[in-house]
């Protein structure tokens, strides 16, 4: 087993990629601390638990809201009182808005700024001391392919994952001395969730603004969408021994859609 023996903490693990790679990692070994916020039939942590726990590993859940200090501080020292210490922290939470850059709202820019970059600050925030007292870690950021190339219609959620995939690039460096390693995922189109409605929003936006093909263009390299499980499987590499050179990298995985 690839994790034997590791505690891992995977935010927005309700559902999706998230709760992939919680379900992963348990497979491997870790004892995984779900963290979510949503409490929706489609999404919820203590689901992603019970199929853990179903299949013979170990998890726990911790509702949190990443954009929140206070939350994020939480479910640290919830994963250290439930299981004694936290080798990987999977910052995963986020979410995606497809909208003409003149009519997102101030609101809406700080709501997903906050959830999708704030979170992977505070996240990484309270649980870089606990890595440091046991002698080092790993942090996984969740960024996209659309923090590595602009696409119409996404300037605010490029922008959030533009932002991760430079902050895991200076938290590596400034890690490195602690032992603490820093990398990024940057998924295409996934089919989940959040893929189908994005999927949908590029659609009928695309329509509107006279944007053609672009959803052909994601999908034509493989020839399908890549699966959560695709992503989880790239975040077991980036969280096990397999990886331990292995610090500042962007990985994407979209099956070769920006190559």
């Amino acid at each position: 087993m690839k994790l034997k023996d590791k505690v891992a903490l995977v935010t927005g693990a309700g559902a999706g990629i998230g709760q992939a790679i919680a379900l992963r990692f348990a497979q491997e070994g870790a004892s995984v601390m779900v963290a979510d916020c949503n409490r929706s039939p489609d999404a919820s942590g203590e689901a992603t638990v019970k199929m853990i726990k179903d299949a013979g590993g170990e998890a726990s859940f911790v509702f949190a809201d990443v954009s929140k200090a206070a939350d994020t501080e939480k479910m640290v020292k919830a994963t250290i009182e439930t299981y004694g210490k936290l080798d990987i922290l999977v910052n995963n939470a986020g979410i995606w808005m497809c909208k003409p850059m003149t009519e997102v709202t101030e609101e809406e820019w700080d709501t997903l700024m906050s959830i999708n970059m704030k979170g992977v600050f505070l996240g990484s925030k309270y649980a870089i001391p606990e890595m440091v007292n046991q002698g080092g870690g790993v942090i996984i950021n969740m960024s996209s392919v659309a923090g590595y190339v602009g696409a119409p219609l996404t300037t605010t959620y490029c922008a959030s994952k533009g932002g991760v995939l430079l902050l895991t690039r200076a938290m590596a460096a400034e890690l490195r001395p602690l032992n603490i390693r820093v990398n990024a995922l940057n998924p295409g189109i996934i089919d989940d969730g959040m893929g189908q409605r994005l999927l949908k929003d590029f659609e009928s936006f695309a329509l509107a603004f006279g944007v053609s093909d672009v959803t052909e263009r994601l999908i034509a390299p493989q020839g399908r969408l890549g699966t959560p499980e695709d992503v989880a499987n790239a975040a077991l590499f980036l969280a096990s021994d397999a990886a331990s050179y292995v610090t500042g990298h962007v990985l994407v995985v979209d099956g070769g859609a920006v190559a």
